[in-house]
């Protein structure tokens, strides 16, 4: 019995201390106070390779790398605009002092040779001359006859044809008049001038040849081809200047007009034949 009740003490009593005491029994271990820090342990293997990260801000600039060698020469590029003319240089020395020629007697040679420059003058103005006619000139019995086609007044077209080596062309008979009506015509022109202008130590008078004289001075002779209904009464000097029409009539036109006009050439300096008369190796 009293062992009995000693069991039962026992009972009651760890029910009561169960009971009063705050921990709650289960099964789950209860950590223990905080032990002292252990030694590092070994280095591990590497971790595997992570994601790539974003990019990161740009850098500084860097110090300018050291010149590269010379590259391989490239293609030939095209060709460029000319350039405009240069100064000229500057005078060069003077060259030596040549050596002193042999004395010959080359007096026949000159001769010889001389004459050779003189035929060879005539042939070089035949061929020149031969060319022009076929570049539009046309030809009497005594002249060749040039239409220039640069409008001009009278006393500038009257220079222009001595500076080609003939004067304004002046029909002295009814043939050379009509030919150069003609060659006007032909050109699809009206009207010319021509070599007559004013002769002013002769009044005018009504027939006009006295009144007029042709390009090289001369007075006008038998021949002229005045219009019926020309004026010939007018005392104005700048308007005695005068034109050939394509019809082959003569009229009186003021100096001042310009207008194309027809150069003369004797062909008898073109042969060179006579004279020292300049030819028609610029007419064109």
């Amino acid at each position: 019995m009293m062992a009995s009740g000693l069991f039962l003490f026992c009972v009651t009593a760890a029910i009561s201390y169960v009971s009063a005491s705050p921990q709650v029994c289960s099964n789950a271990l209860i950590p223990g106070a905080k032990g002292d820090q252990g030694e590092i342990g070994h280095e591990g293997d590497e971790g595997r390779m992570g994601k790539n990260g974003p990019p990161g801000h740009p850098g500084a600039s860097g110090e300018v790398g050291l010149k590269g060698d010379v590259g391989h020469m490239g293609k030939m590029g095209p060709s460029g605009d000319q350039g405009d003319k240069g100064d000229a240089g500057l005078d060069g020395p003077l060259g030596l002092k040549g050596k002193a020629g042999t004395t010959c007697d080359c007096g026949r040679y000159r001769r010889v040779v001389g004459q050779m420059d003189v035929n060879l003058g005539k042939l070089r103005n035949t061929v020149k001359f031969v060319k022009n006619i076929m570049l539009g000139l046309t030809e009497s019995d005594e002249h060749y006859y040039l239409l220039v086609k640069e409008s001009k007044r009278f006393k500038e077209a009257s220079m222009n044809c001595k500076l080609r080596g003939g004067i304004l062309a002046m029909p002295n008979n009814s043939n050379s008049n009509r030919l150069i009506a003609d060659y006007v015509s032909q050109a699809g022109l009206t009207r010319v001038y021509i070599g007559v202008q004013p002769n002013n130590t002769d009044p005018l008078i009504h027939d006009g040849r006295n009144s007029s004289q042709a390009a090289d001075s001369n007075p006008l002779k038998d021949f002229s081809a005045w219009s019926q209904d020309e004026a010939l009464t007018s005392t104005n000097h700048n308007a005695t200047c005068v034109e050939l029409l394509s019809t082959g009539t003569w009229s009186h036109v003021m100096c001042d007009m310009a207008m194309f006009f027809i150069c003369e050439f004797p062909k008898s300096r073109i042969r060179g034949e006579g004279g020292s008369g300049g030819t028609i190796d610029s007419a064109i």
